[in-house]
Parts: C-alpha cells; structure tokens; sequence
C-alpha cells in the first residue's frame, strides 16, 4: 500500500521512525516533510501536501502527526476529499476505517509513546472500510455537502 506522511517539528521524530517502520513492513512511503526539525515550521506546510496525495491516490492512506494531532486533522479535513480520523486508542483507529471510510488518521507524538502510535498506525492500516449501507450513506451525505454546500435535508418529522 502507499502511505503518505506529514509531520510537524512535533512529529518529526515519530514521522521518521514511522517511515522506516512502513517500508519495513512493505509499503510504499511517501514522505512530505517536515524533513528536518524545526521548533518554528508550521504543520500546514506538509500536512496539505501528503492530504493532497492521499486525495490523488484512491489506494492510499495518510498518517499526519502533530504534538495532539489536533491541527494535522483539521487541516488534511480542508482537502476535498479527505476523512481525517484522529485517533487516540486502537478502536478510534479501527472506527475512523471500519465506519467513516478515512483515508487519513492524525496522531499526537506528545499523546502516545513509539510503540503505541505505531499500533495506531497499524490498526488504522489493517482495518478495511465495513461498506455497511448507513456508513457509505452519511459519507455522500458529506462528500455531496462539501462539493455544493448543500445541507442534507432533516429527516421526516424533525
């Protein structure tokens, strides 16, 4: 599989262990920075860039990695076409996939140690998109309002 990265100076560090950790495990990785540490470099930079990718390639999946995840998930949700789940425990990383169809999960270098934001990664990786009718039905709902704005209409007697 490919798998796209972005981190921040807070993640670079779990992003670089990460990116051996991927390819050691088969998988095509793409790396979108940041490639060095710096204390001041802003996530936008290369979270766009890999939510872009991933946005390109429909067989790929994105990991984005902050200090909380927080920012990287907002900001790969801003490309069309992205689901960024962020993801705290395994089961967040398997719902993101099994019910929300993600193809991005953002987490928090600061929130997890190596070992166990690398289960995420794996989790997130391994879990397949359920296909059940409800979860491909709110995802048009969502991809339909993010290309015309449109608000789903209320169900009948609300």
């Amino acid at each position: 599989m490919r798998v796209y990265l972005a981190a921040d100076h807070a993640g670079h560090e779990l992003k670089n262990h990460l990116v051996t950790w991927l390819k050691d495990q088969g998988h095509d990785v793409a790396d979108h920075g940041a490639y060095v540490y710096d204390a001041e470099d802003d996530y936008p930079v290369f979270v766009l860039r890999a939510a872009e990718a991933v946005a390109a390639d429909p067989d790929g999946l994105g990991v984005v990695i902050g200090g909380s995840g927080n920012g990287e998930q907002i900001a790969a949700n801003k490309v069309v076409g992205i689901r960024a789940a962020l993801a705290w425990s395994e089961e967040t990383a398997a719902l993101g996939r099994k019910h929300n169809d993600a193809n991005v999960v953002a987490i928090g270098a600061r929130m997890h140690t190596v070992e166990e934001a690398t289960r995420l990664v794996e989790v997130f990786l391994s879990t397949p998109f359920s296909g059940d009718e409800r979860h491909r039905r709110r995802i048009t709902q969502l991809a339909d309002y993010e290309t015309t704005g449109a608000v789903p209409p209320l169900p009948a007697g609300d």
